[in-house]
């Protein structure tokens, strides 16, 4: 008859046994979590939208902020966005300046680029000029931005549709103009939904939230948009490889809405009480 083997479990020492019970004894705890950001929403402000047939007029002595750009322009609603104060302070000062300046400001600047269920991009600088539709570049006046190089104000994610976020990695202000020292950035990106935005995660700075209008953001990103075939595509890929700048130039028309819809409108509502909730008084 063959002999089976069997298999004893090695007998643990009193030595082993007091070793391993002080270890476990002496072992630090894990460290704390880091506290949550703090999402408390401690201003309210207000971006009405419109839509314009026929474009801006050109007209390079006029401001954009002096007189309306589009005589017929067709309103599409107002959104209320709740900005996160406490989170990134310096942030959200900054765009609420931008929504209540008489001089430079938000108000008849266009959405100037829009990523089909993803987000939208408005606030992009330029001359000022209602011939260029873009947000002026003299913003000396407001604070330089520290939150830019604080790692907690780029803990939020981009997780669902109505994220307010300042555009870093997403900004597309022409290196001339970031360049300058006096440069502040005031480009921002509404998701649109209906998916979140992962790859926009690390990269900008989430400072508020749609409180209200998110069906006006989900109209803005369904506007038809400029997209290049696959044959502009490859040829503009050779000649960024072979360094032309005009595949840059030519890269920076892509996504943008072939419907002119520009903020016709900016401001602040008044807040009463700070709170977490997204109904305040």
């Amino acid at each position: 008859m063959a002999s089976s083997s069997i298999l004893i479990p090695p007998i643990l020492s009193r030595r082993n046994l007091l070793l391993s019970t002080t270890i476990a004894t002496v072992s630090p705890p894990p460290p704390p979590k880091p506290p949550s950001p703090d999402i408390t929403i401690t201003d309210r402000v207000f971006l009405d939208f419109s839509l314009c047939p026929t474009y801006f007029r050109s007209d390079p002595s006029a401001t954009l902020s002096s007189t309306t750009p589009c005589s017929d322009s067709t309103p599409l609603g107002r959104v209320v966005l709740g900005l996160y104060g406490r989170h990134v302070p310096i942030t959200v000062s900054s765009f609420k300046r931008m929504c209540t300046s008489s001089s430079t400001s938000y108000k008849n600047t266009p959405v100037h680029k829009i990523f089909p269920g993803q987000y939208f991009l408005a606030g992009r600088q330029g001359g000022g000029r209602r011939d260029t539709a873009e947000v002026g570049y003299s913003l000396r006046d407001l604070p330089g931005n520290t939150d830019v190089v604080n790692s907690k104000a780029f803990l939020l994610p981009h997780a669902r549709a109505g994220v307010v976020s300042l555009c870093l990695s997403e900004n597309d202000d022409d290196d001339d103009i970031r360049l300058d020292p006096d440069y502040r950035n005031v480009e921002f990106l509404i998701t649109t939904g209906p998916g979140p935005c992962p790859q926009l995660d690390g990269g900008n700075i989430v400072f508020g939230t749609v409180l209200e209008g998110l069906d006006v953001v989900t109209s803005i990103s369904s506007i038809p948009t400029y997209k290049p075939s696959e044959n502009i595509k490859q040829f503009n890929d050779f000649a960024e490889f072979l360094g032309d700048e005009r595949a840059q130039n030519a890269r920076s028309l892509w996504n943008r809405p072939l419907k002119t819809v520009f903020i016709s409108g900016c401001g602040e509502l008044k807040v009463t009480n700070p709170s977490l909730s997204p109904t305040l008084p």
